[in-house]
């Protein structure tokens, strides 16, 4: 079993460490929505660890095909020879193969996906004429932001439908505190300030902001404050400049800076 410093830290908020173990061991796959920077892709890597899981994390992207994931004939020394990609080298060795933002790829990386979230478990390979059958540490875990949909990329209800879904937002202060100051070293007081600060520029998405400020930022901003840079820089640099290009809202964003921290 690994030790507390081989699995990577991470808070519960609620039930998904447990809805994580469940799906594992009854072979479901396991659907993560949430906002970026919210704490999925350190969950992933937190559970993996802990049930002593490989971990093949793929960060899927418009270019992304069936034949990225499951694998292609590549030319090795002047010879053809099939690679297998990270969803198949997954399937024949077990562990979690995490798809991150998996509406970001193409459509035919769904088809694929499909054998493998029901009860068959199953990956065909057409170029090679195999028929892999997952085994039962194999698990399929994915991921999307539901703030980013459109027409255009949105999960099928029909895919949907064969996952577990665990829903994820930012933690509430008093977790989100206790996470920033142990991943950035700096003390829970100067931590709340900066949580509280989130929570006032996350009340302006959907107005000024098309996201508010992720979890990952606030580490980063802590991080550099716990280094020594100033607390006005910090913010800047990690929690203004990231958010927008508009200099009407970078100045909207700076009076809240200024409202909570005088």
């Amino acid at each position: 079993m690994p030790n507390g410093a081989d699995i990577p830290f991470y808070l519960p908020v609620g039930n998904e460490c447990r809805l994580f173990e469940l799906a594992f061991r009854h072979r479901l796959p396991l659907l993560l929505k949430g906002p970026t920077g919210c704490g999925k892709t350190r969950f992933v890597a937190h559970m993996a660890a802990k049930l002593q899981l490989g971990l093949h994390t793929v960060s899927c992207h418009d270019d992304l095909t069936a034949a990225d994931l499951t694998g292609r004939y590549l030319l090795k020394g002047g010879d053809t020879v099939w690679t297998d990609g990270p969803l198949t080298t997954s399937v024949r060795g077990g562990g979690v193969c995490y798809l991150d933002e998996v509406v970001e790829a193409r459509k035919d990386v769904t088809v694929v996906l499909h054998p493998l979230t029901d009860d068959r478990r199953l990956l065909p390979l057409d170029r090679t004429g195999e028929l892999l059958q997952a085994p039962d540490d194999f698990m399929l875990v994915v991921s999307y932001n539901p703030g980013y949909q459109n027409v255009l990329k949105q999960l099928k209800p029909s895919t949907r439908q064969r996952f577990v879904a665990v829903e994820f937002d930012f933690p509430p202060p008093e977790v989100e505190i206790k996470v920033v100051a142990a991943e950035s070293g700096l003390d829970a007081d100067r931590v709340q300030s900066l949580v509280m600060l989130a929570g006032r520029l996350r009340a302006m998405k959907g107005h000024d902001l098309e996201e508010g400020v992720s979890t990952r930022l606030l580490v980063y901003c802590a991080t550099l404050v716990a280094a020594g840079l100033p607390l006005r820089e910090a913010v800047q640099a990690a929690m203004i400049e990231p958010l927008t290009d508009d200099a009407d809202v970078k100045k909207g964003l700076d009076e809240v800076v200024l409202a909570v921290f005088g």
